[in-house]
């Protein structure tokens, strides 16, 4: 019963850049820009898958359509990605973080993948230290995760 709560973690802290973990393309983004216009910090990196490709658009033009159309699109650049799992992403987000300003790095995931991801990133990536904002999507999942088959499905 308690596994909804320990997979999820919520703390955001100062950061030198937001990194938004490629998948889902709606409440991380979000997420990421309230965090932004909070102050965690001034900038923010979002993972994209570089090879997908959405009708006839890739994913990365699609990414770019959209920071274009954001009040704090000058903030945000996309971090094209080839890895299909977490510890690859992490490889490939390295990549893009060695040009950005400090060590400090907020990541926004899905709830569900939150310490999933930290501890991955913690391992994976040296010289960075990180926290993670957990960004909340209720058809997906949710704490009492045995009340609903989705969120069932996403905890198994």
């Amino acid at each position: 019963m308690n596994a909804g709560r320990l997979l999820v973690v919520d703390a955001p802290a100062p950061s030198d850049v937001i990194l938004v973990l490629a998948g889902e393309t709606d409440h991380r983004p979000a997420r990421a820009l309230q965090v932004l216009d909070q102050g965690y910090a001034r900038r923010v990196v979002v993972d994209v898958p570089a090879a997908t490709i959405v009708y006839k658009f890739t994913l990365v033009e699609l990414a770019q359509e959209y920071i274009r159309s954001l009040p704090q699109g000058a903030s945000v650049r996309i971090c094209p990605t080839k890895g299909l799992s977490t510890r690859e992403e992490s490889h490939d987000a390295e990549k893009c973080l060695v040009s950005e300003d400090g060590t400090r790095v907020l990541i926004v995931t899905s709830d569900y993948h939150t310490r999933r991801a930290l501890n991955i990133f913690r391992h994976e990536v040296q010289g960075k230290s990180f926290s993670v904002a957990a960004a909340r999507d209720d058809i997906q999942f949710g704490a009492r995760w045995w009340t609903n088959r989705q969120w069932a499905k996403t905890c198994l």
